[in-house]
C-alpha cells in the first residue's frame, strides 16, 4: 500500500504492510502456502473494509497488499536456483508487493526454543555476509518496475557470549562484521548501477545484543560506515518495540539519526508489554505478576527493561528468569517493567497489564515532523511475531483478521497523525 497524496515536505511516501516472519517455515513451498493462506485473505479484508480510513490518511485502499517477506537461508537457495520467475508471477498475480525483507533469522524462528539461536550466524561470519547478499538479489528482482528501494532489516552484528555459538563475540568480530557491511555497501552499489533499484540492509537495535541503543548505533557507524556509499546502503532499521524495552523516546532515537546521518531504512511498528507497578494498587500487585508471568513462555526471548522509581535502567536478559528470581514485595521500589513481547499494535491495556502503544503514535508523530530532517524510505513494516505464544484469551480470532485489524489501526493512526500536523 502505497501514497497516492503529496507527502509532508522532505517526507517520503509511506508504504505498509506486515511482516510474514509471523508464520512458520523455511522452505519456498511453506512461504507460497502462507502467504495464499493468510496474506491474501488479510488483503482481501483490508479492501473490503477500508476505503474510508484510507482516504483519510492519505493512502490507497489495499488493491495490493504490502508483504514484508520472511526468506529463511533455505528458501533463499531454492529462488535463487530456479524459482525466483515464478515466485515473482505468483506475487503479481495474487496482488502481493514484496518492498521488504526481514533477514534477521536466519533458519528456523518457529522452533521450540528459538532464544538466542535467532543471533547466528552474526556478522563476523561469512555466511551471514553471503544471505544478506542473495537476499538483496533477490528483491531487486521481486520489487515492481515503478519502485525503485527495497529494504533489507538485519541483527546488530549478534549476542555477545552467545550460549548457543561456537565462540563468543568479542571486539575483533565487530571489526570483522564492519569489514563486512562496508563489502555488503560495495555489493549493493553494484547491484543499483546493474538494475536501477537501490537496495538497503537497515540494520536493527536489540535489547541486549552488541548494539541495542540509538548511542551504539551512532558509534558504530562513525567508526566503521562513514563514507557516503556506506550509508547510502547500510541503513538502520528502528524497531519501536526494541526502543521501548531501553527506556528510549522514540522522538530522540527519530532526531538523532537524523542529526547523525544515518538513514532508516524501515520502522518495524511494533509494541511492548509494559508493567506498570508504580500505578498498580497493591491489591492488585499479585495478580498482575501472576498474569505477567503467563507471558514468560520458552520460545523467544523476552529481554526487559527494569526502571527504578530513582530513574535507574537495568536491563534483564529473559522475562521467565527475572519472573522467577523476583518477589512481588520487590516491586515497590520499581517504576515499571517494559518487556520484549510483540503484542499488538492497537493494544492499549489488557487486564491489569498495558503496552507501549504511544510509543507507536510518538514514532509516526517524529516520523511526519517536517522539523526533523531524517533520510527514511517510508517503509512502514508491522511486526506482531509472537500471536503463536499469546495466551489464547488474546487470539480469539483468526490470525488473518488479526493481521488485517493491525494494519486498519495504523492507517487510522496515519491519519490523525497528518491532520494534526
Amino acid at each position: 500500500m502505497t501514497s497516492h497524496h503529496s507527502p509532508p515536505p522532505n517526507r517520503p511516501q509511506l508504504q505498509i504492510g506486515y511482516c510474514t516472519n509471523v508464520h512458520a517455515g523455511i522452505d519456498l513451498a511453506s512461504i507460497r502456502d502462507n502467504l495464499t493462506e493468510y496474506a491474501v485473505a488479510v488483503r482481501r479484508r483490508l479492501h473490503q473494509t477500508q476505503a474510508g480510513d484510507s482516504q483519510q490518511s492519505g493512502l490507497d485502499t489495499f488493491d495490493s497488499l504490502g508483504v514484508g517477506l520472511w526468506i529463511p537461508d533455505q528458501a533463499s537457495r531454492e529462488l535463487a536456483d530456479g524459482a525466483l520467475t515464478s515466485f515473482r508471477e505468483f506475487l503479481q498475480t495474487n496482488r502481493l508487493t514484496a518492498y521488504t525483507i526481514n533477514g534477521f533469522p536466519f533458519a528456523n524462528f518457529h522452533g521450540d526454543h528459538v532464544k538466542q539461536r535467532v543471533y547466528l550466524p552474526t556478522w563476523a561470519e561469512t555466511d551471514r555476509l553471503e544471505y544478506t547478499k542473495r537476499l538483496a538479489t533477490l528483491l531487486a528482482a521481486l520489487l515492481p518496475a515503478s519502485q525503485e528501494v527495497g529494504s533489507i532489516s538485519t541483527l546488530p552484528i549478534g549476542w555477545p557470549d552467545n550460549p548457543f555459538a561456537d565462540e563468543p563475540t568479542g571486539a575483533d568480530n565487530v571489526d570483522i562484521a564492519g569489514t563486512h557491511f562496508r563489502e555488503l555497501a560495495e555489493f549493493l552499489d553494484r547491484l543499483y548501477q546493474e538494475t536501477g533499484k537501490r537496495i538497503v540492509v537497515a540494520i536493527e537495535p536489540e535489547p541486549g545484543c552488541i548494539i541495542d541503543t540509538v548511542d551504539g548505533m551512532v558509534r558504530f557507524f562513525d567508526q566503521y560506515l562513514g563514507s557516503e556509499t556506506h550509508r547510502r546502503y547500510i541503513t538502520v532499521c528502528h524497531d519501536i518495540c526494541h526502543s521501548a524495552v531501553m527506556n528510549e523516546s522514540q522522538r530522540m532515537v527519530i532526531q538523532t539519526y537524523g542529526e547523525a546521518g544515518i538513514g532508516i531504512g524501515k520502522v518495524q511498528v511494533s509494541s511492548a508489554i509494559v508493567a506498570d507497578w508504580e500505578s498498580i494498587g497493591g491489591n492488585d500487585r499479585a495478580a498482575a505478576f501472576e498474569q505477567l508471568a503467563g507471558f514468560a513462555e520458552d520460545r523467544y526471548l523476552h529481554q526487559t527493561g527494569q526502571i527504578g522509581r530513582d530513574g535507574s535502567f537495568k536491563l534483564a536478559q529473559d522475562l521467565p528468569e527475572l519472573v522467577a528470581r523476583t518477589r512481588v514485595v520487590d516491586l515497590d521500589h520499581v517504576d515499571r517493567w517494559v518487556i520484549h513481547f510483540h503484542v499488538p499494535i492497537f493494544l492499549e491495556r489488557f487486564g491489569l497489564l498495558t503496552t507501549s502503544r504511544d510509543g507507536v503514535v510518538e514514532c509516526l508523530n517524529a516520523l511526519g515532523d517536517p522539523s526533523i530532517d531524517v533520510d527514511f524510505t517510508g517503509h512502514l513494516e508491522v511486526e506482531t511475531y509472537a500471536w503463536t505464544v499469546l495466551p489464547e484469551a488474546m487470539r480469539q480470532r483468526g490470525l488473518a483478521e488479526d493481521i488485517a485489524g493491525e494494519l486498519q489501526w495504523l492507517v487510522r493512526q496515519i491519519g490523525q497523525c497528518r491532520a494534526n500536523s
